[in-house]
This record gives C-alpha cells, structure tokens and sequence, in this order.
C-alpha cells in the first residue's frame, strides 16, 4: 500500500519497490505516456517501463542500471486496464485501478494507447495475486 501511495503522491519510491527488477535490461514495454498527478491534477510527460509486473516511470528515456524511478505500480494489485477518453475527455486516455486508486495516462496514439492497455492487462494476469495455484481448482479431476 505505501507504494501505491509513494506512486500516486509523487515521491520517489523505496528500492524495495522494485528489488531485483532489472528494468534496464530487456523490459516488456516502454514508451512516453502523459500521467496525471493524483493530487495535484498537472500532467507530465514520462518514460514508463514495463518488467516483471512493475510499471515504473523516469524523467527521461535513458534508463540505465543506476536510474532511479520517479515512480512504480506493482500491477498485480491492479484490477483493470481500460480506455479512459469518455472519463478525461481526452484522446488516447486510459486508466490503471486498483481496489483503492485511479492513475490516468494519455498515450501519444491510439495504438500506442491499445498496445499499452494490452501489456499491462496481461501482466496484471500474470503477476495477480487474486488466484493462486492452491485455488485454482482441478474440475477435471472432480469427475
């Protein structure tokens, strides 16, 4: 939850946030995303990486071993990825939720937009703590 509120507030977030994600190295996605502030409603342009379900975000697109992400969203915590225009009145918009958030990004195309909202859905799949292997339930086996 701290770094939730560490990415919605703005401040820097703890090297623990993202320990052991190499996000220089061979991330998932990245690419410029407009995001809104949570408090104070400016935009700003950044630099988001994608890796090993953590949305992280810096100043500028070089990013090397020693950058320091001006923010990070674990996205297994997330609920949804979805198309935010008739919210923000703003093309290419779309949100990212969690149970206790809301952070708006504007992307710079529509397919940029799509292709964003397409990682991060399948890596808040992949990296969900919602179902774990021990509930997954067998209905094959139940015969």
């Amino acid at each position: 939850m701290e770094n939730l509120w560490r990415a919605a507030t703005g401040q820097d977030p703890s090297p623990e946030d993202y320990d052991g994600v190499e996000f220089w190295s061979n991330p998932e996605r990245t690419g410029w995303l407009t995001k809104q502030g949570e408090y104070i409603k400016t935009w700003r342009r950044r630099w988001f990486v994608l890796k090993q379900g953590k949305l992280l975000w810096f100043k500028d697109s070089h990013v090397t071993r020693n950058s320091t992400p001006r923010g990070v969203v674990p996205v297994g915590t997330c609920l949804t990825v979805r198309g935010a225009e008739d919210i923000l009145h703003k093309p290419c918009a779309f949100e990212l939720s969690s149970n206790q958030d809301t952070m708006y990004f504007i992307a710079d195309s529509e397919k940029e937009k799509e292709e964003w909202i397409n990682s991060i859905g399948r890596s808040i799949v992949q990296h969900s703590r919602s179902v774990t292997d021990s509930e997954v339930v067998d209905y094959v086996s139940r015969g």
